[in-house]
């Protein structure tokens, strides 16, 4: 009841302000459903502008009205960040007079606002009428300095062990060089010895990682594919924030805002910070032309090293109004449905329950046999891999995009670590060393792969530079790392991790073993190989075809039929794709040595798919 009379009141007085009464009971019929008042709803709507409704305000009850605040009346304090999510007001202090108060005030308060501080009232001109908007553009440029500064060292300054920016410590670089010293010496002294110790190693823990998958195809058969649930009661809607990160993406812009105008969440409980770097001027540009609405902000962040896409969300996440938070790319198309699903699986789930991951589905497999065999992986590393550990509650190596987070629990994590080139899969495994959960959603959300090898193969560097910075951070303590994460599941983040990395890296050499075995097995006369010998050729032909095999099987069975068209004969192609894999992984490693936080950007076009759909 009293909720009602809020809203009849409410609606009066916008009546009185010029509002029409149909316009007025549509946007009441939506307050009343989401939770919001009248004025919340008018306002995201779009149908009023935000400053001729607050100057129209300011004018019924006698109050001046600032359309614009000057950032430099502003004294800068960390208290005034909370500005940023709720802007309400905002002290000025001028040099000639004494201090004035900006507000953004709601409708049912302006009676006693005049009051006190209209011509008549005793605190005449201490108060001055502003819109939201203005409050939120002052408080960001005038901490932008501060703010972008705890963005670099907030993760290092407090949790030290857990940062990126330390490549390798002191402890690793020792234990490193001694180790290399110890093998080199093995090598030279007992060289045979050591070649096959060394073969025997990597052969056991390529089979580990591959029996890993075997038993995440036997998960995939006995846990079917589940419907996505949508059902959230009665329940009023929390506010969402989604946040992307741009650089360098003008030609994307319009089918970035097309895709998030689809998502089915009301526009007045939305939050959508589109994060660019300030002097990426065209990207700006290209969203202003495009007007988006009111509930779309852009969040320009200051230049300062290192200029990448953790760096970049972690300074917006100051302004993040949301109870939830979902990270997408420029290029992304998310299901409408999606921001529902993960909203009733974080009610449904457990309290330790930090992160949702949504599958990544390539849009693009058809183009070329990169993108085919992009599509595969990303297939078989979403819609099964990722599942599988999620049920098992095992760490999760989240994907760049499409991560769903509880807010709250995402800014107790740390954020996004500005140094660590991939940020997901780091901090997957920091949640999980915190206690808390990921699982999996299954509405997807649609990206295209890389086309031109060159894009790909920087990009993949990129990723496997990150899982290098990822595995080196939690090897700092490895008796620690296992306490904290368990002992399953850090065998687990080995095989995953490491063994994804260690795979890449010996790759090439595995082939070329098997290669000159097999031609030195042909050559007549052949010797008679030993029993060993015979162990370890049958089991790198099963490691490397195994591995093949499971690529294939992992990513083809959640298909489609109109995916596995795309794919066609070009799964043929996956020992290629797998040698490439490698010069990516030796690429970053030599990365990590002279740039480790360099951020290889990787270009973004509109979707061929998109642009066919809207002919």
């Amino acid at each position: 009841m009293e909720s009602l009379a809020r809203l009849k009141c409410e609606a009066r007085l916008l009546h009185v302000l010029g509002i029409s009464k149909p316009l007025i009971a549509r946007m009441a019929k939506r307050a009343a459903a989401n939770g919001t008042s009248v004025e919340a709803e008018l306002l995201a709507s779009g149908v009023i502008e935000e400053e001729a409704y607050f100057a129209g305000l300011a004018r019924m009850y006698g109050l001046p009205f600032l359309p614009e605040i000057d950032p430099s009346l502003l004294v800068d304090h960390a208290h005034s960040d909370t500005q940023l999510a709720e802007p309400r007001m905002l002290r000025l202090h001028y040099s000639d007079r004494p201090p004035v108060v900006a507000i953004a005030p709601h409708i049912l308060n302006m009676e006693g606002l005049a009051k006190r501080f209209g011509r008549n009232g005793p605190g005449a001109g201490s108060l001055i009428v502003t819109t939201p908007t203005a409050i939120r553009r002052a408080s960001w440029k005038v901490g932008e300095h501060r703010r972008v500064g705890q963005a670099v060292r907030g993760l290092f300054d407090t949790l030290q062990p857990l940062s990126a920016r330390l490549v390798v410590t002191g402890d690793q670089g020792f234990i490193a060089g001694a180790g290399l010293c110890l093998i080199c010496l093995f090598a030279i002294m007992a060289p045979m010895l050591a070649a096959v110790i060394s073969h025997l190693a990597l052969s056991l823990f390529h089979t580990a990682a591959l029996m890993l998958r075997m038993a995440v195809v036997s998960h995939g058969r006995r846990h079917r594919f589940l419907e996505a649930k949508l059902e959230y009661g009665s329940d009023v809607l929390p506010v969402y924030t989604v946040m992307v990160a741009l650089y360098r993406e003008a030609d994307v812009v319009p089918q970035l805002l097309a895709a998030l105008d689809g998502l089915d969440w009301p526009r007045s409980l939305l939050d959508v910070k589109l994060v660019c770097e300030a002097d990426d001027h065209e990207t700006i540009e290209a969203i202003r032309r495009l007007n988006p609405g009111p509930h779309v902000e852009v969040v320009a962040v200051p230049a300062m090293a290192p200029r990448t896409k953790p760096k970049a969300l972690t300074y917006a996440l100051a302004g993040a109004r949301g109870e939830f938070l979902t990270i997408y790319d420029a290029e992304d198309r998310p299901h409408p449905q999606q921001l529902k699903e993960a909203y009733h699986a974080f009610r449904l789930g457990p309290a330790d329950l930090a992160c949702l991951q949504a599958p990544l589905v390539i849009g693009n497999a058809a183009e070329s046999w990169i993108s085919a065999i992009f599509a595969l992986e990303y297939s078989a590393l979403f819609r099964r891999l990722l599942p599988a550990l999620g049920y098992y509650r095992m760490p999760l190596p989240l994907g760049g995009t499409s991560n769903h987070f509880k807010t709250a629990l995402l800014r107790a994590s740390g954020g996004w670590d500005p140094y660590n080139v991939t940020e997901d899969a780091d901090l997957g495994m920091r949640l999980y060393r915190m206690g808390y959960r990921s699982s999996t959603l299954t509405l997807p959300t649609h990206e295209d792969a890389p086309t031109d090898f060159r894009v790909w193969l920087a990009q993949r560097t990129r990723w496997y530079k990150g899982w290098l910075q990822t595995w080196l951070v939690l090897m700092r303590k490895p008796l620690q790392t296992a306490r904290d994460m368990g002992f399953l599941s850090f065998l687990v983040f080995q095989l995953l991790v490491g063994g994804m990395l260690i795979a890449a890296l010996s790759h090439p050499g595995l082939i070329v073993f098997l290669t000159f075995l097999v031609i030195s097995l042909m050559q007549a006369p052949a010797a008679q190989p030993s029993l060993f010998t015979t162990i370890m050729l049958a089991m790198d032909i099963f490691n490397i075809l195994g591995s093949y095999a499971i690529f294939f099987v992992l990513g083809a069975t959640p298909m489609s039929k109109g995916e596995k068209e795309g794919v066609g004969w070009k799964w043929a192609m996956i020992p290629v794709y797998w040698m490439a894999v490698s010069l990516a992984a030796w690429k970053a490693v030599i990365e990590l040595r002279l740039k480790p936080f360099h951020w290889n950007k990787t270009p973004h076009r509109p979707s061929r798919a998109v642009l066919q759909a809207s002919e």
